[in-house]
């Protein structure tokens, strides 16, 4: 079955335009040009602040002038990850989207309906002669993934509806009425360089084959982080032998569970047999510990040619141990919501950049509190192991409102239209509702979706079913909006 073909028609329409838009983070400007294009061609007003924010407005349908007005809000950049093995420049070529069954995935890389169907659903809502609603804004954030550039430059007076609905989630059948708040903690460690026995073997060490994931909606799935796994191998040998840690490059973005992580290493050439056979009880060890979640985890070692030099061997081992004492994971679960995430941290990349080993990790948690503690215990275990560490100010959280009044009318549109009641619950993940209520702290917000799985990694895929019951759903509520007082 081709996109085209899919249903809703005008909501795939717009995705297969949009894979063709690159939008990575941070250079969301040819995206901002398509919407600024979309808005010329059909006669609305569109707005672009000055941190690249795009507002695009349409009056009421005939008949819903008095009702409030509505945000329908998402954001412009795409998480840009892609397979090892797999060609692609997120900067210029456009995602290859394939229908797999029930599913809607991309070839080789992440889709980007996180958050591109939320974009085509807008832009359908915008262009269409049939949806009843009231005044409405559709509002398109910049670099909502690698920093909420764009929430956190907006202007108080750019947005003026009085319901925002957050076109962000990923399970079909949830309300979000809350998130979680989180920051960044990242560590440079400075080396000297040694040069590298001519008698010593050395060889490349690669993890690959994880699922990655999320690492907020993904963090309680019990999947592996890649960093985590080539670190504590390399803790092993350097605990065992004489050993040279030449080079390390681990995971990509500070928001995603690293699937991948490789190092280049020295040991005495007597010992490269019993290397061999470390890695392969290590790799029956964890195969074992991730035997359900981590079905694809794969370790390979192969020669390589002797690099000239390597990290002083008492500063490598020092860096290794900080990086194994970094938590990573599920931190604190919710004493007050059963079974929901309250604190984690993720261990997200681990870089060789000027002389230094650079390190990303991030905080999330629902209490303000909780993040700061588990940041300071991440923070501490990288000031134990001789690094420069910097905690940035983060993102603000989201307090539920369960008396909210768009929640109310979202929750009975769902039970009209399907027969059962939805699930209202918290997200474990960044929205920027949060920061949208410091500067409009009366909006009345809420956030639903379709089902995606996979999100932030190149297995990100959504689920086609629920792209017509979320449009469906959101087309019945524009039309159940309250008259504006």
């Amino acid at each position: 079955m081709e996109i085209k073909e899919l249903k809703p028609i005008e909501v795939f329409h717009y995705f297969s335009e949009i894979c063709k838009v690159p939008r990575p983070s941070k250079k969301e400007e040819k995206m901002i040009a398509f919407l600024k294009a979309f808005g010329k061609e059909h006669g609305l007003a569109t707005t672009v602040d000055e941190v690249g924010n795009v507002k695009i407005d349409a009056p009421a349908t005939k008949g819903m002038e008095n009702r409030k007005k509505i945000i329908l809000q998402c954001h412009e950049d795409m998480v840009c990850e892609k397979n090892a093995d797999v060609k692609h420049d997120f900067s210029k070529d456009p995602i290859e989207p394939y229908v797999d069954g029930e599913w809607l995935r991309a070839k080789g890389t992440t889709l980007g309906a996180d958050d591109g169907i939320g974009i085509a659903t807008c832009l359908a809502i915008l262009a269409s002669k049939d949806v009843e609603h009231g005044p409405i804004e559709c509002v398109f954030t910049r670099d909502e993934e690698t920093g909420m550039t764009g929430a956190f430059g907006m202007k108080a007076d750019f947005m003026d509806g009085d319901i925002l609905i957050n076109l962000d989630s990923e399970d079909e059948g949830e309300m979000f009425i809350g998130c979680a708040g989180g920051a960044s903690t990242e560590a440079d460690f400075k080396y000297k360089v040694v040069p590298v026995p001519e008698d010593f073997y050395s060889f490349k060490v690669e993890v690959k084959g994880l699922n990655g994931g999320h690492s907020g909606d993904d963090i309680n799935k019990g999947r592996a982080n890649a960093n985590k796994l080539l670190v504590r191998f390399l803790l092993k040998l350097a605990d065992k032998y004489p050993f040279y840690l030449c080079s390390i490059d681990g995971g990509g973005l500070h928001n995603a569970i690293p699937r991948e992580a490789h190092a280049v290493c020295a040991v005495p050439t007597a010992v490269k047999e019993h290397v061999r056979a470390d890695l392969n009880i290590y790799i029956a060890e964890v195969e074992r510990e991730f035997a359900v979640t981590e079905k694809g985890l794969a370790m390979d070692l192969n020669t390589v040619r002797r690099p000239k030099e390597a990290i002083d061997p008492r500063a490598g081992k020092k860096i290794l141990r900080s990086l194994y004492a970094v938590f990573n994971g599920v931190y604190a679960m919710s004493q007050s919501i059963p079974g929901f995430v309250e604190t984690s941290t993720n261990l997200a990349s681990i870089k060789m950049i000027d002389g230094k080993i650079h390190v990303v990790t991030s905080q999330r948690s629902s209490i303000e509190s909780q993040c700061a503690d588990v940041s300071e215990t991440v923070r501490s275990a990288f000031l134990l192991g001789g690094a420069k560490v910097v905690t940035g100010d983060g993102y603000p959280g989201w307090e539920p409102n369960p008396n909210s009044e768009i929640l109310k009318i979202v929750v009975e549109s769902y039970k009209n239209i399907f027969g059962r009641e939805p699930k209202v619950r918290a997200i474990h993940a960044g929205l920027e509702c949060g920061l949208f209520l410091k500067s409009y702290p009366k909006l009345d917000m809420v956030s639903f979706g379709p089902t995606m799985r996979g999100v932030h990694s190149p297995d990100e895929r959504l689920e086609i079913k629920t792209v017509d019951m979320f449009w469906k759903h959101l087309i019945d509520v524009l039309k159940n909006i309250p008259v504006k007082n």
